[in-house]
C-alpha cells in the first residue's frame, strides 16, 4: 500500500504539497489528474524517492519492484529488443551470473541459475519483448536496429516498453499515450488492465483513463482529493461537490449579508449537424458538469476565412508517397468541400500522415494530381511545427511578424485566450514546456483564419483544459478539417466521418470508433494467423516438466485463494466506509445543519461520523495483516 501522511513538500518557492494525505492500496490502478503545474510529475518523482518530503510520513513498496517511464532516453548502440529486455533486472542479472559461472566452470551455480531463469519464463523473455514491441507499432524489422536510429517519440515507445517489460508490483507511468496512435492506445489498454500490480498513471486522454483506471486522484490547491472510479465518474462527482460548495458559499454570503444589513440598520441603537448534435449534449450536461471546467482559462476559435470554393482541394488517381521509394498509398482520389470533416483511421504505419502531407503539398506526389482552390488557405498542425518555433522570439513576436500591423494590444488580447497572459506572453519560447509550444502552434494556426485545417495529433503535450476547449473551438469551426488522433473524445465530438487508409488505399469507413476498434481487432487477428507458428517453448523443457509446473501452480493458486478473497472482501468494505464518510462530511458542510433546530441531526451525524471512522480504520489494519499473511505466504511457495 502507498500511503500518505499530512505530506508537504516545497520545490523552490512553489509549494506543491501541503499536509496532504493518500491512500492507494495493491491492485488499485490510478489516474493521477490535475492542471498543468499541479504537481502530478513530481508526485511521481517523490514516489521514486528523487525527491524528499519537507515534513509528514509516507509509506512505499521498495524501489526494486517499482517500474517507471523514463520520459528520456539517450542514443545507444543497443539494439531495440536488447534495449526493451533491460527492463528485467532479475533476468539480467542471472544472465551473468550464468556467464560468470560458465567462465568459472562452476556448474553447480550455472545449473541453479539456469534453474532460476526457467521459474521467472526468462528463456520466453525475448519472444514477451518482442510482443510489446510490436503491441507499441514497432515493425518486425526495427527491433534490431539500434536505438539511436529512432526518432525522440520513437525512443519514448521503447522506453514504455522497457517498464511494461519489468517484473514489477508498482507501474508508474507518465503520459504514455502521448507518442502512441490509437491501434497502439487500444494494445496498451488492455496490457494495463491485465497487469496485476497497482498502477499510478498521468494522462490527459479522457478515453484511455476511462478504460484503464479504477480510481482518481485530482492534484488541487497542494491538496490531493480521491475519487472511486473512472474520469468519467470523477467528473460527475466533482460537478457535484462544486455544486454542493458553491451551495453552501451562496447561503453562507447571505447569511453574511443578513447580518451585515441587521448591524447597518441598528447600530445606532443600543440594542452543424454532429456539431449541432453534440451541443446539445453539453448542454444538457452543463448543469452538471460545467463546473468541472470552471477554472479553465483556455478560450479560443477558429475564424475561417469568407471566400470557400467547392472542392477546396482534390487528389485524383495520386500515388503518395517519398520519392525514390515505393507508393506508401496508390491511387487516391479524394475530394474535400467546405464543411468536410474528415477523421483519418487505420494501424500504425498504413499513411494516414502520409496523406496529411500530400495534401499540404510537403510531399510531392509520385503520381496524378493535386487540385487547390484558388481560395484555399491550409492551416497545418503536425509535431515538426513546434520544433519550427523560434525558440529566442515571444508568443507576440511570433504574431507580430505575420501581422506588423495589428496593435501589440490586440494580439495580447488574442493570446490570452490560448493561455499566454501578462509576462508570458512575452516569455522567448525557449523557456516554454512542450504544452506551451503546441498551444503557441495553435494560436499561429488560428490567428492566420484557414479555411481547411489538417492536423496530425493535435493533443500531445495538451492537457484535459486545453484539449476541451480545442474541441469546442473545432466544433464551431466552419471550414473543412481532416484530423489524425488518438485523442477519441476529440474524435466523437469534431467529425463526421471517417476515413480508412489501410493497404496502400483510403476509403469510407462506414462506422464509429467502436465499429473500428472491432475492424483493427480483426485485421491484427488475421495478420497473425497469417504469420508461421514459431516454437516458444522454454529450452530444456520436457512435457512432463511443463504438466508439473502447471499442477504446482495450480496448488499455489488454490493456496493463495482465501486470502485474495479475503482481501478483496476487506477493499470492498473500506471502499464502502469511505464513501459514507465522505457523504457524511458533504452534510457536515451545510451551515444550516449547525442552527438550534438541528441539534439532534448533528449530534447524529457526528456520532455516525465517529463510528465509521472506528470501522474504517478497524477494517484497514486488518487488511494490512491480511496482505502482510498473503505476502509471507507467497513468499513460503515461492
Amino acid at each position: 500500500m502507498i500511503q500518505l501522511d499530512n505530506v508537504s513538500l516545497q520545490r523552490g518557492n512553489n509549494s506543491i504539497l501541503e499536509n496532504a494525505n493518500l491512500r492507494i492500496h495493491a491492485s488499485w490502478k490510478v489516474g493521477l489528474v490535475g492542471v498543468n503545474g499541479a504537481g502530478k510529475s513530481t508526485l511521481l518523482k517523490l514516489l521514486l524517492r528523487e525527491l524528499q518530503i519537507d515534513s509528514g510520513d509516507i509509506s512505499m513498496p521498495p524501489l526494486d519492484v517499482i517500474a517507471h517511464m523514463a520520459q528520456e532516453v539517450n542514443a545507444s548502440e543497443r539494439t531495440a529488443l536488447d534495449y526493451v529486455l533491460d527492463g528485467d533486472a532479475k533476468l539480467q542479472q542471472l544472465q551473468q551470473q550464468i556467464a560468470d559461472a560458465q567462465a568459472a566452470g562452476d556448474h553447480d551455480t550455472e545449473a541453479k541459475c539456469h534453474s532460476e531463469l526457467d521459474a521467472i519464463d526468462g528463456y520466453t523473455a525475448p519472444t514477451r519483448a518482442e510482443q510489446l514491441l510490436a503491441g507499441l507499432g514497432f515493425k518486425a524489422s526495427d527491433i534490431h536496429k539500434p536505438v539511436s536510429d529512432f526518432s525522440g517519440g520513437w525512443r519514448i515507445r521503447l522506453n514504455l516498453a522497457q517498464a511494461l517489460m519489468c517484473r514489477s508490483e508498482l507501474l508508474l507511468l507518465d503520459e504514455p499515450t502521448n507518442h502512441l496512435d490509437m491501434d497502439a492506445c487500444f494494445w496498451l489498454e488492455q496490457w494495463l488492465r491485465s497487469y496485476p500490480g497497482t498502477i499510478i498513471v498521468i494522462s490527459h486522454d479522457r478515453d484511455f483513463l476511462d478504460q484503464v483506471v479504477s480510481h482518481i486522484a485530482c492534484m488541487t490547491q497542494q491538496k490531493i482529493d480521491f475519487y472511486k472510479g473512472n474520469y468519467s465518474s470523477f467528473e460527475r462527482q466533482r460537478a457535484e461537490r462544486l455544486m454542493q460548495q458553491q451551495a453552501a458559499f451562496e447561503k453562507q454570503q447571505a447569511k453574511i449579508a443578513h447580518i451585515e444589513d441587521f448591524v447597518r440598520r441598528f447600530r445606532a441603537k443600543a440594542s452543424k449537424a454532429k456539431q449541432a448534435q453534440s451541443r446539445l449534449k453539453e448542454l444538457e450536461r452543463m448543469e452538471a458538469l460545467a463546473p468541472a471546467h470552471v477554472h479553465n482559462p483556455f478560450s479560443f476559435e477558429f475564424k475561417s476565412t469568407a471566400s470557400l470554393s467547392n472542392p477546396l482541394i482534390a487528389l485524383n488517381h495520386a500515388n503518395c508517397g517519398y520519392q525514390g521509394s515505393a507508393p506508401t498509398l496508390s491511387d487516391v482520389s479524394v475530394h474535400l468541400g467546405p464543411g468536410s470533416r474528415i477523421g483519418l483511421l487505420g494501424p500504425n504505419g498504413a499513411g494516414k500522415s502520409t496523406l496529411i502531407k500530400s495534401m499540404v503539398g510537403d510531399l510531392a506526389l509520385q503520381s496524378g494530381e493535386k487540385v487547390d482552390s484558388e481560395n484555399l488557405r491550409i492551416g497545418y498542425f503536425a509535431q515538426h511545427q513546434l520544433e519550427a518555433l523560434d525558440l529566442n522570439a515571444s508568443p507576440v513576436l511570433h504574431i507580430k511578424r505575420l501581422s506588423p500591423d495589428t496593435p501589440e494590444l490586440e494580439v495580447r488580447k488574442f493570446l490570452g485566450g490560448f493561455g499566454f497572459i501578462g509576462d508570458q506572453a512575452l516569455d522567448e519560447v525557449k523557456r516554454f514546456s512542450g504544452g506551451e509550444k503546441a498551444r503557441l502552434a495553435l494560436a499561429l494556426l488560428a490567428w492566420q483564419k484557414p479555411n481547411l485545417l489538417l492536423m496530425d495529433e493535435p493533443t500531445n503535450h495538451l492537457d484535459l483544459e486545453v484539449r476541451h476547449a480545442l474541441t469546442m473551438a473545432l466544433q464551431t469551426f466552419e471550414g473543412a478539417m481532416v484530423v489524425v488522433s488518438h485523442d477519441r473524445h476529440l474524435l466523437r465530438n469534431c467529425v463526421d466521418n471517417f476515413w480508412l487508409v489501410n493497404d496502400g488505399n483510403v476509403s469510407e469507413f462506414d462506422g464509429d470508433l467502436e465499429a473500428y476498434h472491432q475492424w483493427l481487432s480483426d485485421h491484427m487477428r488475421a495478420q497473425t494467423q497469417a504469420q508461421a507458428p514459431t516454437n516458444t517453448a522454454p529450452k530444456g523443457q520436457t512435457a512432463a516438466d511443463r504438466k508439473e509446473q502447471k499442477r504446482l501452480e495450480a496448488e499455489r493458486r488454490k493456496k493463495l485463494a482465501p486470502l485474495k478473497k479475503q482481501l478483496t472482501q476487506l477493499e470492498q468494505a473500506l471502499d464502502k466506509a469511505t464513501e459514507a464518510l465522505a457523504e457524511i462530511e458533504t452534510q457536515l458542510a451545510d451551515n444550516s445543519l449547525y442552527d438550534d433546530s438541528n441539534k439532534d441531526k448533528l449530534k447524529q451525524l457526528l456520532a455516525e461520523q465517529a463510528r465509521l471512522t472506528q470501522e474504517s480504520e478497524q477494517t484497514e489494519e486488518a487488511w494490512m495483516e491480511a496482505q502482510e499473511a498473503l505476502e509471507a505466504l507467497e513468499a513460503d511457495l515461492t
